[in-house]
């Protein structure tokens, strides 16, 4: 490309130039700038207005900032290029969209098409994009173009693109090596993204039934992925790599069951959880992984916690005989796991596998929310059980037992009560 003194050889040429502009500026920058009305006319309506006047004097007085002057240099260098070679002129966002901004001003048609057309073309760091989206809107219609990329999309094309990354986030279709592990992860994190936006069209897109079908069905995915991890763990010698597909399928669960809780799908997940919660179990307390593996059993009693918070606080309403059954299946095993894994924490100095206090309080809690509203006599079922076991200390129970006490006192009271005026009323018969 030629340079910018062959290319701007007519600027500043004093012995041919017959217009003065000066750029009064606070720095003493150079202020004073030698063109062609020839050229200042053809390529600027604001400039071929100003020449225009009969009374007008070969002097224009242009008032810049010292933050744009240079934008104003380059503006009156790119009067001086052919059409064709403004494009490939520019080199960078920050003084193309200077220059636009000027250029839009000046009423310069030519360098502000060229301007549009860089700044619609090549890619923005995310400072540029701010300033773009802030200057841009008010320049008009005719760089309105530059913002194509960031314009919202309509209903289609949004529920086309969550569908694509559901879909990949779980495995339902295949991507393609060797970007299959880094594809998947980067869906996750824009479904998440996704449903984390204020986007007026995300409600709108995730209520959608195919949507929500797509959606369950990747539960159905990751569930059938991790128990088939789990299950190969028991038909050989484990090893890392095993090891290390277990733990991925759990933590596609654990992000499943985040994204189904924002898409107001728990139940499904809660539903799926407490249908394969005796195999998992078993898996885990099978002899071969019986004394080891605390990572991922750690990792499955905070998921069931997450489960457990959404049913006893009332965000996923199951009936008796589900809610009596999750609690009957998780409730013996987390009670046996807590003191095994502090017991090795307080012989192994740095053991990362504790259940924390926070994991331990809201388990408590949710599990006393959900056992105080079963039935009595499952209640006192439950209740039974945890007195007569070996760990009563966790998680407490007491104040389920208080409540269910109270109750069943109060409830005997209103029985007497209701026995006591039907036996009157049959004597005054």
């Amino acid at each position: 490309m030629e340079s910018w003194n062959q290319l701007s050889f007519g600027l500043n040429n004093i012995n041919t130039s017959d217009v003065t502009i000066r750029l009064r500026n606070t720095k003493g920058r150079p202020e004073l700038f030698h063109l062609h009305s020839s050229i200042l006319k053809e390529k600027s309506k604001y400039f071929a207005d100003k020449l225009s006047d009969p009374n007008r004097a070969d002097f224009i007085d242009i008032y810049c900032s010292d933050s744009n002057y240079e934008h104003h240099v380059d503006l009156l260098r790119h009067l001086y290029l052919p059409k064709d070679s403004l494009l490939e002129s520019w080199n960078s966002v920050h003084s193309a969209l200077g220059v636009l901004q000027l250029a839009t001003e000046f009423n310069c048609q030519e360098i502000t098409e060229s301007c549009v057309q860089y700044l619609e073309a090549v890619p923005w760091e995310d400072k540029e994009e701010e300033l773009i989206l802030k200057v841009v809107p008010k320049l008009g219609p005719l760089a309105m173009p530059i913002l194509a990329r960031v314009d919202p999309v309509d209903f289609s094309a949004s529920k086309t693109v969550f569908l694509s990354a559901i879909r990949f986030a779980t495995s339902l279709v295949s991507p393609s090596p060797p970007f299959g592990d880094e594809l998947k992860t980067s869906a996750q994190e824009q479904v998440e993204y996704m449903l984390g936006d204020d986007d007026e069209e995300i409600p709108l897109v995730i209520a959608d039934e195919e949507v929500k079908l797509e959606s369950k069905k990747g539960l159905m995915n990751i569930c059938s992925s991790f128990e088939k991890n789990l299950s190969c763990l028991l038909s050989q010698s484990v090893n890392e790599a095993e090891e290390k597909k277990v733990m991925e399928s759990l933590s596609d669960l654990g992000w499943i069951c985040n994204v189904l809780s924002k898409m107001d799908l728990m139940k499904e997940f809660v539903d799926q959880w407490i249908d394969f919660s005796d195999r998992v179990i078993g898996f885990t307390e099978d002899k071969l992984l019986k004394s080891g593996m605390w990572g991922l059993k750690l990792k499955i009693i905070e998921l069931t916690g997450k489960v457990l918070d959404a049913v006893g606080y009332g965000n996923v309403i199951m009936p008796p005989v589900r809610r009596v059954e999750l609690v009957k299946k998780w409730l013996p095993y987390i009670r046996k796991m807590k003191p095994i894994l502090d017991s090795i924490g307080d012989n192994e100095s740095g053991y990362p596998y504790k259940m924390d206090d926070d994991l331990c309080q809201n388990i408590e809690g949710a599990i006393v929310a959900l056992l105080s509203a079963l039935p009595s006599n499952d209640q006192a079922d439950i209740l039974a059980d945890w007195m007569n076991g070996e760990q009563v200390k966790f998680p407490d129970l007491s104040e389920a037992f208080e409540i269910w006490c109270y109750r069943t006192k109060s409830a005997k009271r209103r029985l007497v009560e209701g026995l006591n005026r039907v036996g009157k009323a049959a004597v005054s018969l």
